[in-house]
């Protein structure tokens, strides 16, 4: 029987964004609401569909061989399990907005008190986070009575707790609230993880160590694009003056001896104002030309 690897994909927020990258990878992964086991197109992979919150859990317990999850959910089991601890494959900066990180802080009300952790003496926080909360207090000296929240978490200040912590991509939901940052508990991202015992497995390490080549091409090629045009070597100079780079561009030789190509890959948001300066330095047949992958 062929080999199947057990790779968890994390359900709810990350759920869209991870699919996506997934598919610039290569790897077309089809979700079905009415199931928790999405189909792929690579049959040496089987997928389920996990949260983000457990999915640590299930990679430790080997129900599961890897998964996504975010470096917060993986703080949140070690500081919950005895000794059952998961590896890391790949940091892939990407979040269910942007391709970011995103920040777990500490909030209070606008008109609060509060001006600092230690502020809080006492005090309650309310969060998701619980574990990863008290080891941050507890790191700080300060004694403080964290509980979890089941959701909403923004609207418990300053009736049901004296602050939070929640996550945030841009704080626009807390600024909504009326709530203040007076410190960042820790910044996260997801992770590829995987099971130690199955990067034992010789077939399961080299299929993880290929998936997270591609995941990570993927997101290097996020946000840029080629460029590819021809110039005359006597305007060489000026056109390689405009041209930032990811290594350095490359120039082959053409037919005709005065002329060479350029090829290069550059920040998409700049090509707008790259590309009529260049034509301006007497560059031709300019084409831009998207990227899947950029494998470093």
């Amino acid at each position: 029987m062929a080999q199947r690897l057990k790779l968890g994909i994390p359900k709810g927020s990350l759920q869209e964004a991870t699919i996506q990258l997934f598919a610039r990878a290569g790897f077309n992964i089809y979700a079905s609401p009415r199931s928790y086991f999405p189909s792929i197109d690579d049959p040496e992979i089987e997928c389920m569909l996990i949260r983000a919150q457990e999915m640590a859990r299930y990679v430790a317990d080997g129900v599961l061989d890897a998964g996504l999850t975010g470096l917060d959910w993986i703080a949140e089991h070690e500081a919950a399990s005895n000794g059952q601890t998961v590896v890391s494959l790949a940091d892939l900066v990407y979040a269910k907005q942007s391709f970011g990180k995103v920040r777990w802080v500490l909030a209070v009300p606008e008109d609060s008190r509060y001006q600092s952790p230690r502020d809080l003496e006492g005090r309650t926080v309310a969060t998701e986070l619980v574990r990863a909360t008290q080891a941050y207090f507890a790191r700080l000296g300060v004694t403080v009575n964290v509980e979890f929240s089941w959701g909403a978490t923004e609207v418990k200040p300053p009736v049901l707790a004296d602050a939070i912590v929640e996550v945030t991509e841009t704080g626009s939901s807390l600024r909504a609230n009326r709530l203040r940052i007076i410190d960042t508990v820790l910044e996260s991202n997801t992770r590829l993880i995987a099971n130690a015992r199955a990067l034992e497995d010789g077939w399961k390490r080299t299929k993880l160590e290929n998936i997270a080549l591609l995941l990570k091409a993927a997101i290097e090629a996020h946000g840029r694009v080629g460029i590819m045009l021809n110039v005359r070597r006597a305007d060489l100079d000026g056109v390689l003056a405009l041209l930032p780079a990811l290594q350095r561009p490359t120039i082959s030789p053409l037919s005709d001896g005065e002329w060479v190509a350029l090829n290069t890959i550059i920040e998409e948001r700049t090509v707008r104002d790259l590309i009529p300066r260049l034509k301006a330095a007497h560059a031709q047949g300019i084409v831009e030309y998207p990227l899947n992958k950029i494998v470093l």
